[in-house]
């Protein structure tokens, strides 16, 4: 969240992003918030984990987001990569991969 907004971005944005990667609604991200659950919980829990995700390509952290094999640190690193791609100011469209 820290990185985006210092780039002008809004919560709502990253939400959005969030949403559409994991299926989780506005009242679901807040309660998995107040809760306090870890990476794992929240993304192997995903509601929806959007079908296009495997379109998320990319260097993150060093790392090809396409060739990282642990499924848990894949999606770790999907949701990282969209939410760097939103603070470098990526058109919406593109981030969600509709364009």
């Amino acid at each position: 969240m820290a990185k985006a907004e210092r780039k002008g971005r809004t919560k709502a944005e990253v939400d959005q992003v969030i949403g559409w990667l994991t299926g989780y609604d506005e009242a679901g991200l807040a309660r998995l918030l107040a809760e306090g659950v870890d990476y794992e919980t929240f993304l192997m829990g995903a509601p929806a984990y959007h079908p296009n995700a495997e379109l998320i390509t990319g260097v993150i952290c060093g790392h090809r987001v396409e060739q990282i094999e642990d499924p848990v640190m894949r999606r770790i690193r999907q949701l990282d990569k969209l939410v760097d791609e939103l603070a470098k100011g990526r058109p919406m469209d593109k981030i969600l991969r509709t364009a």
